[in-house]
């Protein structure tokens, strides 16, 4: 495939290519540019234009263009969803829903296109105003680059390239180098769809890519979800020229269960929301759980007799529970952080092995706050279960990471549950469901190291636009 600058499907300056792999079978899929510095400089220039003519495009077109996306995704969901199930290796069945939920996303962002309110400010509570009024309305940024991760490169991805266009910008995306393939495709649609030239461009390729897009000078805004440490880094470039940046980053969120839960939905939740689930790929993964004591043991035995049961393979064969992580240097590095809490004293319950990119579902026992299987996020197949005394315990213990993202609670107590609202220092905090749920219309993002902003429907709208105050001085009473 090619790459998009300029309205223009085109290979790299230098005709250079990345090949996109299967990550279940290591088969080649297709190939993609790898861009240029003189391809980025290209597509910042081509923005410019399509800034203004974005800018220009009525709140009708800019619904009616979006809303003709979502229809053409629907159309061709069992097709993309095939497609991203060879380029990013989960399931078939998650593949395809996550096609159909980027359908959805657009089509709210046509709808709140429509939405753009300003405000009122009537002045006479100011002496010397009386006879003035204020109003701001919003306006779009200008120029947006979308940096995508690999593990849900296609519902991501729609949340930015549809907020922006839906607020009047243009967008710059940066797919994820192991699978652009569907995001290529989509944005095939939105082209046909009838957008401003240059109002929309891909640039495949590198960190380099990324890293260029940030530094220039012609882009406003920068919306990216990825790992904490490359959005530290975004963040330092881009506060050069001041640019407005929304990180979604990292999390290692935790799941509480209280001795009043229900095991067997408990331990059905825990490994549809850390196996099963993006092959353990997702940022809002159940990455730790801590269990009452008086219940660990039987929901330790609960949660390894359905582990136990998964199937590993080909994420396009129906009967399969578990695909393969990304990549070899995804796989390997769980693989050593396995290794590392077994140094440090855990025990495997079961799982724990590796074959090429594919992780065996690993459940860990006698982890310790503080290592690194504890405190760090462990992006595959792995889940730690502690036991805990207190409740007051296990708040503690949930905060005890850098991350801050959502967290779970299990208990039917009213009051745990809202000591645990009040408590965790989370974006979100779910109630008797796993962590691994995002519903495109509320916010979602973290505290601390997982990033500073929220993304959903409406509260992207606002990030991706700027008030603009009109003060009417002296414009009432009698001439």
């Amino acid at each position: 495939m090619d790459m998009l600058i300029n309205s223009i499907w085109t290979q790299a300056s230098d005709g250079t290519v990345d090949t996109v792999a299967n990550p279940a079978t290591g088969d080649a899929i297709d190939t993609v540019p790898r861009a240029t510095t003189a391809d980025v400089d290209a597509a910042v220039a081509a923005a410019q234009s399509g800034r203004r003519l974005m800018a220009d495009l009525p709140a009708y077109r800019r619904y009616e263009i979006l809303e003709a996306v979502a229809r053409r995704i629907e159309a061709n969901q069992a097709e993309l969803g095939a497609l991203l199930c060879r380029e990013n290796g989960k399931r078939l069945a998650e593949t395809t829903s996550e096609v159909g939920v980027a359908a959805r996303i657009f089509r709210g962002y046509a709808e709140e296109a429509k939405r753009l309110f300003g405000r009122t400010f009537p002045l006479d509570t100011i002496p010397g105003r009386e006879k003035s009024l204020a109003l701001t309305t919003r306006e779009p940024v200008g120029v947006v680059v979308a940096i995508v991760p690999f593990n849900y490169p296609v519902e991501l991805w729609s949340h930015k390239v549809a907020g922006g266009l839906a607020a009047g910008n243009a967008v710059i995306t940066k797919p994820p180098e192991d699978c652009p393939l569907v995001v290529l495709e989509i944005a095939r649609y939105l082209e046909e769809a009838g957008l401003p030239k240059a109002a929309h461009q891909v640039v495949t390729g590198g960190r380099d890519v990324g890293e260029a897009l940030v530094r220039a000078p012609g882009v406003q805004m920068i919306t990216m979800t990825g790992s904490t440490a490359a959005g530290i880094r975004i963040l330092e470039v881009a506060a050069r020229t001041l640019k407005k940046v929304h990180v979604e980053l990292g999390g290692n969120d935790a799941t509480i269960v209280c001795e009043d839960a229900d095991i067997p939905a408990v331990a059905a939740a825990l490994v549809a929301g850390r196996f099963t689930s993006g092959n353990g790929q997702i940022c809002c993964a159940v990455k730790r759980v801590l269990v009452q004591r008086s219940v660990y043991a039987p929901l330790l035995e609960a949660v390894t007799a359905i582990t136990k049961t998964l199937r590993v393979g080909d994420p396009s064969n129906s009967d399969t529970d578990v695909g393969p992580l990304i990549n070899r240097r995804g796989a390997e590095r769980v693989e050593a952080q396995i290794a590392q809490a077994v140094a440090d004293g855990a025990t495997v319950v079961t799982g724990g092995t590796r074959r090429d990119n594919f992780i065996t579902p690993t459940i860990l026992t006698g982890v310790t706050p503080g290592t690194p299987a504890f405190a760090e996020e462990t992006f595959g197949p792995v889940l730690p279960i502690l036991a805990y005394d207190e409740f007051e315990d296990a708040l503690v213990l949930a905060n005890d990471s850098p991350y801050g993202l959502q967290a779970a609670i299990f208990t039917n107590d009213m009051r745990r549950i809202m000591r645990a609202y009040e408590a965790l220092d989370v974006g979100t905090v779910v109630v008797n469901h796993t962590t691994a749920v995002r519903v495109e219309t509320l916010p979602f993002g973290g505290n601390r190291g997982s990033g500073n902003s929220r993304e959903g429907m409406h509260d992207t709208l606002h990030d991706m636009t700027r008030q603009k105050t009109l003060l009417l001085s002296e414009v009432f009473g009698a001439i």
